[in-house]
C-alpha cells in the first residue's frame, strides 16, 4: 500500500511517499517559498542526491499538483499512475476538544477543523487547503487526518485547565492542549518496542527539543500533562517563542510598548526565545559557536534552556509518581550532546544517570545513553511523524 503524507503550512508543503508493505520512503521532499516569488521544490533524487526544481507556484494546489507530477516524472519519479497513491495523510495541527484520534476526513470533519482556526489561525489554514488540493486533483482517494493536539486529549482537567474564569472556557475553549503530540506517541511507542516494555506500564517523560519543543509525561500509555499550551507558545524556552513568562509581565509590556494583540503575539513568538536572549541566532549551532566564543548572553542563553527542561524532566517525574523512561527527540535532543548531558545532571535521585561516553559519541541515531545500572532508561530516539501518520492512515483506510 503507497500512502502519501502531507504537511502543508502557510509558505510551505512537505511530503513523503511511503510503501507501507516494506515500510520504505519511496520519495521525500518540499515546496519553499510557496506563494512568493522564487519558489522552488526540493526533494532527494534516486542517487541520493538533492534536486531543486524551480517553478512559479502561486498557491496549495498548484504545489501539491507539481509535487504529484514530479513523483510520476520518468526522470524523478517512483511511481507509473497516480492510482497507485492509495491514500493520503495530512497532518492537522489543532483538533480542539472534537478530535482524540486520526480520522478519515469528510465534509463534517472539515467543518470541524474550521471551527478550530481560532485557536490556530496560522495553522489550520494551510492544512485545509492540502485537503482541498487533494480532493480536487484526487477525488477518489481517501484522506485521513492526524492531529498534533490528539494524543494529549487524555489529560484530566485538573492538567488542562487554566485558573482563569470559567465562562473563558466554556465560551472560548481557553485551556491546555499541547502539541507534538504525533512525535510524542511514536517516539514513547517506538522506544518500548526497542526495549521490550508494556508502554501501558510505563511511567515515560517524551522530550521533544528543537526549535520548537515540548516536554509530554505519559502513564500507562496515556498523557497526564504536556507543556504546550492552548498554543504552542507556552512551556520550554523555544527558538523564538518565550515559554513561560509571567502574565503580569505581559500586561506590562503591552503598556510599556503600546503594543496590541497581534504586536504582543509577534513578541513572545518570534523575537524571544533563544533569539531575544542570544541577540545572534535562533539557531543552536550559531549559539553553540557564540558559547565557545565566550559570549555571555549565548552562554546564559543555554543555561536558561537547559534549565527549564530539567525542571519540567522533574515536575513530571513527581506528577507520575517517578520515570522509567525518558526519551530525547527532535534536532536538539536527538543532535546536541552537551544539552542531554546538563539536563540530566544530578538526576540520579530520580533513578536517570546517563553514560557520558555513550551520550558524547551520540549524534542522530536511535541508541540506549545511560548508564548499565541506571534504574531508569534514557534513550535517544529519532522522531518520524510521517511515518506515524502513514500508519494511522494504514489502519483507518
Amino acid at each position: 500500500m503507497k500512502i502519501l503524507v502531507l504537511n502543508c503550512g502557510s509558505s510551505s508543503v512537505k511530503y513523503k511517499l511511503f510503501n507501507m508493505t516494506s515500510k520504505e520512503v519511496l520519495a521525500e521532499g518540499g515546496v519553499e517559498k510557496l506563494g512568493l516569488p522564487g519558489s522552488f521544490l526540493k526533494f532527494v533524487g534516486k542517487d541520493g542526491k538533492k534536486v531543486i526544481l524551480e517553478k512559479d507556484l502561486p498557491e496549495h494546489t498548484a504545489a501539491v499538483e507539481f509535487i504529484l507530477s514530479v513523483l510520476k516524472d520518468k526522470e524523478h519519479g517512483c511511481i507509473s499512475s497516480y492510482d497507485e497513491i492509495e491514500a493520503v495523510g495530512h497532518r492537522l495541527v489543532h483538533g480542539g476538544e472534537k478530535f482524540s484520534k486520526s480520522v478519515l476526513i469528510t465534509d463534517e470533519v472539515i467543518k470541524q477543523v474550521e471551527e478550530c482556526i481560532e485557536l490556530a489561525p496560522l495553522h489550520n489554514p494551510p492544512n485545509i487547503k492540502g485537503v482541498d488540493a487533494i480532493k480536487a486533483l484526487l477525488p477518489k482517494v481517501p484522506q485521513v487526518g492526524v492531529f498534533d493536539t490528539a494524543f494529549h486529549q487524555t489529560m484530566e482537567p485538573f492538567a488542562y485547565m487554566y485558573a482563569l474564569p470559567y465562562e473563558l472556557y466554556e465560551k472560548y475553549g481557553i485551556r491546555r492542549y499541547g502539541f507534538h503530540g504525533t512525535s510524542h506517541r511514536y517516539v514513547s511507542q517506538r522506544a518500548c518496542e526497542v526495549l521490550g516494555l508494556d508502554i501501558n506500564k510505563t511511567k515515560i517523560i517524551t522530550a521533544h527539543i528543537g526549535n520548537g519543543a515540548s516536554i509530554a509525561a505519559i502513564k500507562d500509555g496515556k498523557v497526564m500533562d504536556t507543556s504546550m499550551g492552548l498554543t504552542p507558545t507556552e512551556g520550554l524556552i523555544m527558538g523564538t517563542r518565550c515559554g513561560d513568562v509571567d502574565p503580569g509581565a505581559l500586561a506590562f509590556l503591552v503598556e510599556k510598548l503600546g503594543l496590541d494583540g497581534e504586536g504582543l503575539s509577534n513578541l513572545i513568538n518570534k523575537k524571544s526565545g533563544v533569539l531575544g536572549v542570544t541577540q545572534i541566532s535562533s539557531d543552536m549551532r550559531e549559539v553553540e559557536a557564540g558559547i565557545e566564543r565566550g559570549d555571555k548572553k549565548a552562554i546564559l542563553a543555554m543555561e536558561m534552556y537547559d534549565y527549564r527542561i530539567k525542571k519540567y524532566i522533574g515536575a513530571y517525574a513527581a506528577a507520575m509518581g517517578g520515570v522509567d523512561l525518558l526519551i530525547f527527540t527532535g534536532g536538539v535532543g536527538e543532535n546536541q550532546w552537551t544539552t542531554r548531558e546538563t539536563v540530566c545532571e544530578g538526576l540520579g535521585f530520580l533513578g536517570l544517570e546517563i553514560d557520558k561516553e555513550l551520550n558524547t559519541n551520540m549524534r542522530g541515531k536511535e541508541m540506549v545513553i545511560s548508564k548499565k545500572g541506571s534504574k531508569a532508561t534514557i534513550m535517544v530516539v529519532p522522531t518520524d511523524e510521517e511515518l506515524m501518520i502513514a500508519k494511522d492512515v494504514q489502519a483507518l483506510v
